[in-house]
């Protein structure tokens, strides 16, 4: 046969197969994505643990692990937003989220965030060809290079801070969690779960515990308002563009995560669009860092997220418009479920006993901790739990502390 010579041919029951393992890594991505605590990374670790026991085909479990991966940046940003909530007095110096549904807008806010995650997606995609090709010609150097382009990173985030003294202060949270993530990533501490090692105490303890900690006193959440957008179209659209491309920024970067690609869009946001435009730009780069992480994994061959990792463990075929089809199948599934869900995840945390609620989410954390790391990681959560709560007592974003990764990758340990 002439190799020319091509056919398009449409196999009904690998489709079906395929949809079908999609549909059930939606599933399981809902619940990763609405548990607080469960870092996307270690969710599709566990996964690709568990895809050897799986009955079907490689491609069938690489399905559902992108799908679950990608509903998950989809709704992670509903436990965000109902949990870690402070009083109103303190919502100036709470995340921008939070301060939305200390305002009652918080239905507002989980719709800016599907918006943004939906639009990176629609974005991503075709900037994806021309910018992968880019950075495929440009790896190599970069690759030779990463401590300079890291600490370039680095200096951009302590730049991009307001004052002297957040910028003093960045730099210490910087360094220390640089200590701690030298001193830790490299443990391989028995555990129930071999599935991801230090990366859920070391996360869980840096960004998820301290916000609950700092917010414990709170009102909880408060009745909340309508749903409609009051953000301008022209902002949400060219905020979305922002994270978006802020999100092909760190795809092909190690150790640079979505949320500094957000600070990374900061200047491309209208200045009017405050708390609102930080949202939609952080979930429109959480989401389009899967997107390019997935090209990045076709092209160069190398993982940048654990569901990259995942993928990558299962030796599967990665015929590209597959993988698209599926990512695009997975974003609106994500957007619905955002809207579908959201909304009562927020009614039923704010009928709840707050405090009591906090509590029970601190000790599940401690509970993921050992899950993945044993007693090792419990201690480590603890420690960087107390490193998580020292950013805002400084006056410094908690994005610093993602030095827990940069820093050892800066110094090639």
């Amino acid at each position: 046969m002439d190799p020319l010579d091509a056919r398009l041919v449409f196999d009904p029951e690998f489709a079906l197969g395929v949809v079908a393992f999609a549909f059930a890594g939606i599933a399981l991505g809902t619940v990763s994505g609405l548990t607080p605590g469960l870092h996307a990374n270690n969710f599709a670790l566990l996964l690709a643990s568990a895809a050897a026991s799986v009955p079907g085909s490689p491609t069938f479990v690489a399905a559902a692990v992108l799908a679950a991966g990608v509903v998950h940046t989809f709704l992670d940003v509903v436990p965000a937003l109902a949990l870690g909530v402070p009083d109103a007095e303190m919502a100036p110096s709470a995340l921008p989220g939070h301060r939305l549904v200390v305002a009652g807008r918080g239905r507002e806010a989980l719709r800016l965030s599907a918006v943004g995650s939906a639009g990176a997606v629609l974005v991503s995609i075709p900037l994806a060809i021309p910018i992968t090709a880019v950075m495929t010609a440009a790896y190599p150097t970069v690759r030779e290079h990463l401590g300079v382009v890291l600490a370039a990173v680095v200096g951009f985030l302590l730049l991009s801070e307001p004052t002297v003294r957040a910028a003093a202060g960045g730099t210490v949270a910087f360094g220390l969690s640089a200590a701690l993530g030298a001193a830790t990533l490299d443990l391989s501490p028995a555990a129930p779960l071999d599935a991801g090692g230090m990366l859920a105490p070391l996360f869980t303890g840096l960004f998820g515990a301290p916000v609950l900690l700092d917010a414990l006193d709170g009102a909880g959440v408060p009745p909340q308002g309508d749903p409609n957008l009051t953000m301008p179209p022209r902002d949400l659209g060219l905020t979305a563009l922002a994270g978006s491309v802020s999100g092909a920024i760190v795809g092909y970067l190690p150790g640079v995560s979505a949320a500094i690609a957000s600070v990374l869009a900061l200047p491309l946001v209208p200045g009017r669009s405050g708390a609102r435009g930080f949202l939609v730009a952080t979930s429109g780069a959480n989401t389009a860092n899967t997107v390019f992480a997935l090209f990045a994994l076709v092209s160069l061959g190398t993982p940048r997220t654990g569901v990259m990792v995942a993928l990558d463990r299962l030796n599967a075929p990665r015929p590209l418009p597959l993988l698209l089809a599926v990512t695009a199948l997975a974003a609106v599934a994500g957007f619905v479920l955002v809207i579908a869900v959201g909304d009562a995840y927020l009614r039923t945390v704010g009928r709840a006993d707050y405090a009591a609620l906090s509590l029970f989410v601190l000790a599940a954390l401690v509970f993921v901790s050992y899950l993945f790391a044993g007693a090792t990681g419990v201690a480590v959560f603890l420690v960087a739990t107390a490193l998580g709560l020292v950013p805002p007592r400084l006056g410094t974003r908690r994005v610093h502390l993602m030095g827990v990764l940069i820093g050892p990758l800066a110094l090639g340990l």
